[in-house]
């Protein structure tokens, strides 16, 4: 796999300043979108590529801000040479509406009273932050994308991408992701949101910038990348490993894994908003692409469009028989569809870790959605 990095990169923003009407019917009178591009949008407009985070993720996928120590999140997937590859396609990957990195939130300023809107932001949906990148789109000139990709809550925009806008988007690679939350899904979200608002200092949802509840938001996040691993990777990386060998019921970071799971709150608490967390993993909850009607019958107005669908064998908490259930819809339809899973022992974290594999499926996926449409053949 190509090591070259697309190098030093700026966040921008794009300011929407009329009045839109979300899911909920609720009005949202303006919104930022932070967001990142990589690569050059072609002549013809035609080689656009939207990335679409997960949970936990931002706009900042690949190359480096200036004096970071780490890159974007999917850097090893986007760049010269890499499975989105930068010397063909124009790569966008923006922060959700909802979000704390840049882009309109529970953190954002109400010009209406000059303060956070803190728990008076609009309840949001996946639609909804759909809704605001097709603006975005529009807003750099693009009449029609050439492929949404994303894992996990990513997957769940790109699939949302395909219902909503049928005729601006010409494939869609879902990774390790669902239609539709489960109860156990919901469950976990609900756990950690619970341990956020059970937190004295989250005050209903007032508390102060610096100041919320850290530590209800760091169990949350320890709670949750408990279901991004596997049995066999948490074992593996960690095992029975003590730190010290006398027993003691001191409730310290006795065990390896304990150490690793305060580290993983601890440097979350850093770079995420409690009420953002709040807001999302509840739009991840109210996703469901068949509420008002049958999965098939979600997917039938979709006419042409290549689908390259991924799962992985270990990943418990978006398990491929979710996938499958998206295959066999999409199939039902007539629809060009590629599934692979990827047999993995990383757990639904294997999207973010498995790049050798990946990359030769999305690759090739990409190729092959060129050819059919004539883009790039001169």
């Amino acid at each position: 796999m190509a090591e070259t990095s697309i190098g030093t990169i700026e966040k921008k923003f794009f300011e929407y300043d009329k009045a839109i009407v979300l899911e909920s019917e609720a009005v949202l009178d303006r919104f930022v979108l932070a967001y990142e591009t990589y690569g050059t949008l072609s002549k013809e407009r035609d080689n656009a590529i939207l990335i679409c985070h997960a949970l936990s993720g931002d706009s900042h996928a690949a190359g480096w801000y200036e004096g970071d120590r780490t890159p974007g999140w999917w850097e090893d997937m986007i760049g010269p040479g890499k499975a989105f590859d930068t010397d063909k396609y124009f790569i966008i990957c923006s922060n959700v509406i909802g979000g704390c990195k840049g882009s309109s939130g529970p953190g954002s300023i109400d010009p209406k009273v000059n303060e956070p809107y803190r728990l008076n932001f609009p309840v949001v949906t996946i639609g909804d932050m759909v809704h605001a990148q097709a603006l975005l789109i529009d807003h750099l000139g693009i009449e029609c994308i050439l492929c949404a990709a994303g894992g996990s809550t990513g997957g769940m925009q790109a699939l949302q991408w395909c219902v909503s806008f049928p005729d601006r988007i010409r494939s869609c690679i879902p990774i390790a992701t669902t239609y539709r939350h489960s109860a156990l899904q919901i469950a976990f979200d609900e756990v950690g949101r619970q341990s956020i608002m059970a937190d004295p200092k989250w005050e209903g949802g007032n508390y102060p910038e610096g100041g919320g509840p850290d530590a209800g938001l760091a169990v949350a996040r320890m709670i949750g990348h408990i279901t991004y691993m596997s049995d066999k990777s948490m074992e593996r990386k960690f095992g029975r490993q003590l730190k010290k060998k006398e027993y003691g019921y001191v409730f310290t970071q006795e065990f390896e894994v304990e150490g690793y799971l305060r580290y993983r709150g601890d440097s979350f608490i850093q770079r995420f908003d409690a009420n953002s967390y709040l807001y999302i993993t509840k739009a991840m909850d109210y996703f469901d692409l068949q509420r008002d009607c049958s999965l098939a019958q979600a997917f039938s107005h979709i006419k042409d469009m290549n689908f390259l669908i991924i799962a992985f064998s270990s990943d418990w908490l978006y398990p491929p028989y979710q996938s499958k259930e998206i295959v066999k819809a999409l199939k039902m339809n007539g629809l060009d569809v590629t599934y692979c899973e990827i047999s993995s022992d990383y757990g639904h974290d294997a999207f973010l870790i498995e790049f050798e594999e990946e990359t030769i499926l999305i690759r090739h996926f990409l190729e092959k959605v060129m050819r059919k449409n004539g883009i790039g053949s001169d």
